[in-house]
């Protein structure tokens, strides 16, 4: 094994970034490497066992595995095992420990140790510099976050549009969502759409759309697809109003039809509010400018999806 150590130290208390390490729902927006976690089973009680499956940029690849986290908010520790690694890891394990400072503070430690399949050289010299990179972007990440925390979620907003495909079929809806590198010829705000899937169910994707005002803006994704029912991705590259922007594709089946909901998650960065909308400007009126442009593409995107879905070949472009 090899055993590497990460540390820094934040003003915030222990008890709140524990409860930030414990919440893992929230980590695609909170840490820049994780695109999405899946909990696969939870805890009885705020200790114990919990298994999690997460998809995490490693270097320009995007990797997935399977953990199983110990959670100790007594001990302030949380403990974690991959169950299910990929190549060229072998196994990885490690912890995260919170000491409380006489000043009120924290000095967070991450530990690692890790294995490469073969023992490899190459291997492990890559396993030392994504690990090395992405540890210190958490640390990063987990320092900012708590000396912030009581304000984190007023800069934070999660909303969803719906529509109603009747006598439509999921499958149908699904695939006009998955099958992204068509959307040029299908969406009239999407002029250019780069996309590589070279792990089934991992795409990741770079688009140019076009805004109401006639402007080109890019943007850069990871999407993990779930088969016929839902897409979550994660911006990998956000414009300079947001800290970060992650969101959902869900296809449901209801009475008398399916329903398509876009989700977002977005979170303003402060710091960048004046610069963009105007001095007068505040984090509120970033997040609504956010939710109105977002919202526009959403609805533009679902409406086709619904007419594809409903074999609408006016509104379903390109097929």
């Amino acid at each position: 094994m090899t055993d590497v150590r990460h540390t820094i130290v934040t003003t915030a208390a222990p008890r709140t970034l524990y409860a930030l390490l414990a919440d893992t729902a929230l980590w695609p927006v909170n840490f820049s490497p994780t695109v999405h976690v899946e909990q696969l089973e939870r805890p009885e009680g705020d200790g114990g066992t919990e298994r999690i499956r997460i998809w995490a940029l490693a270097g320009d690849t995007v990797k997935a595995w399977t953990s199983r986290r110990e959670l100790d908010p007594e001990g302030l520790r949380i403990g974690f095992r991959q169950e299910v690694s990929q190549p060229p890891v072998a196994s990885m394990s490690g912890a995260w420990r919170l000491r409380a400072l006489p000043d009120g503070g924290t000095e967070i430690t991450l530990d690692h140790g890790y294995r490469a399949v073969g023992d490899d050289p190459a291997a492990l010299a890559w396993i030392a510099e994504v690990t090395d990179r992405n540890s210190r972007a958490e640390l990063a990440n987990l320092k900012s976050l708590s000396e912030r925390a009581a304000a984190q979620p007023a800069h934070r907003l999660t909303f969803e549009d719906t529509v109603l495909v009747e006598g439509g079929r999921a499958d149908d809806a699904y695939a006009f969502l998955h099958e992204a590198s068509r959307w040029p010829d299908r969406l009239p705000h999407v002029s250019r759409m780069d996309l590589v899937e070279d792990e089934t169910g991992v795409q990741v994707m770079e688009m140019d759309s076009i805004t109401a005002a006639g402007d080109r803006h890019t943007t850069k994704s990871v999407r993990v697809c779930f088969a016929g029912e839902r897409i979550v991705y994660k911006q990998t590259v956000v414009p300079p109003l947001l800290a970060a922007h992650t969101g959902e594709w869900r296809v449901t089946a209801v009475d008398g039809g399916v329903a398509i909901t876009s989700q977002h998650t977005v979170v303003i960065a402060p710091e960048a509010v004046a610069g963009v909308l105007g001095d007068t400007a505040t984090v509120a009126d970033a997040l609504e400018f956010a939710r109105t442009a977002l919202t526009g593409n959403s609805r533009i995107t679902l409406e086709h999806a619904r007419a594809f879905a409903q074999g609408d070949p006016a509104l379903a472009l390109g097929d």
